[in-house]
């Protein structure tokens, strides 16, 4: 993480509101959260202000968000942070930055969907809802989402690596048998997908135990849509995979499941390896990540034993 040499506070947020969009500038003001690549301040009761603090890819993600979002939120079933108003890099704040709407409930990684059935049944309608072809102009993945697994190799080698030397993996070479047989199923040969690119526990919000928001379309993107359908594996609880994939349309093929596995695995260890460093105070650490992706972990290992 690289944060920005300019402290985000709220007395900046008015002032950039102000000089640019300034019916909001009097609104309520508070900090929601800060992200890997964002800050998120709350705005009155339903708006909310996204600024780059964090990495230099985040201008890049917020003004795709700000082209493609609103075309896809109405199709959504669940709610999405529409973006609203666009804010320009000024002497002030020298990045983009946008307004858009607030999308109420709570992480998952802090409150973990607990009804299963209804959890199923919600993500399978938003990801049926999502997984689209998209048009040649959508913008490609990053960090090799949405295309070939087997890319992705030398990525999961390491983040493996790394969880075993730590003592985080009670049995690596199942780890490695999953991922073995996702980067050996057959690559994605239908047309390119509209993806959402980054479901982890802390993009998808939820209440009474189901879901009931997606944030954080920085990543959106369009290709295989075996990179969201890891989604299943590291959200819902026991018990839940089944119901997911069978209220998912089109039901996916049998080489889509098995790479959609092997993207779940890797998902997992990112988070494993990002709640230890959480645990022991680490910088870009999320204790809240481990759970999930531990649990995750555990129900890959033991339907590939199965």
């Amino acid at each position: 993480m690289t944060h920005t040499e300019i402290e985000i506070t709220a007395e900046l947020v008015r002032d950039i509101l102000r000089d640019q969009h300034p019916d909001l500038a009097d609104r309520p003001l508070t900090l929601g959260a800060r992200g890997w690549d964002n800050q998120l301040w709350r705005l009155g009761d339903d708006l909310a202000v996204r600024l780059p603090w964090a990495t230099q890819t985040a201008d890049a993600l917020l003004r795709k968000e700000h082209a493609w979002l609103p075309r896809l939120a109405p199709r959504l079933p669940l709610q999405v942070p529409v973006p609203q108003r666009l804010g320009e890099p000024s002497q002030r704040f020298p990045r983009p930055w946008i307004v858009t709407t607030w999308v109420p409930g709570e992480p998952a990684d802090r409150a973990p969907a607990t009804q299963a059935a209804e959890a199923a049944d919600a993500l399978a309608a938003f990801l049926t809802a999502l997984h689209l072809p998209a048009p040649d102009t959508a913008p490609a993945g990053g960090y090799g989402r949405g295309g070939p697994l087997a890319d992705l190799a030398g990525q999961f080698a390491e983040q493996l690596t790394a969880a075993e030397a730590l003592g985080l993996i009670p049995d690596p070479d199942a780890v490695r048998a999953v991922w073995e047989d996702a980067a050996a199923a057959p690559d994605w040969t239908g047309p390119a997908l509209w993806l959402h690119g980054d479901l982890h526990p802390a993009n998808v919000l939820t209440a009474r135990g189901t879901f009931c928001g997606v944030i954080d379309f920085g990543d959106l993107c369009a290709g295989d849509p075996a990179c969201d359908l890891a989604a299943p594996w590291v959200l819902l609880p026991d018990g839940a995979l089944d119901l997911f994939h069978a209220a998912y349309r089109p039901t996916p093929d049998a080489a889509t499941l098995r790479r959609a596995r092997g993207w779940a695995a890797l998902r997992a260890l990112g988070g494993i390896l990002i709640g230890e460093a959480g645990v022991h105070g680490r910088p870009g650490g999320k204790a809240t990540w481990g759970p999930p992706a531990r649990a995750a972990l555990r129900r890959l290992i033991a339907t590939a034993r199965h």
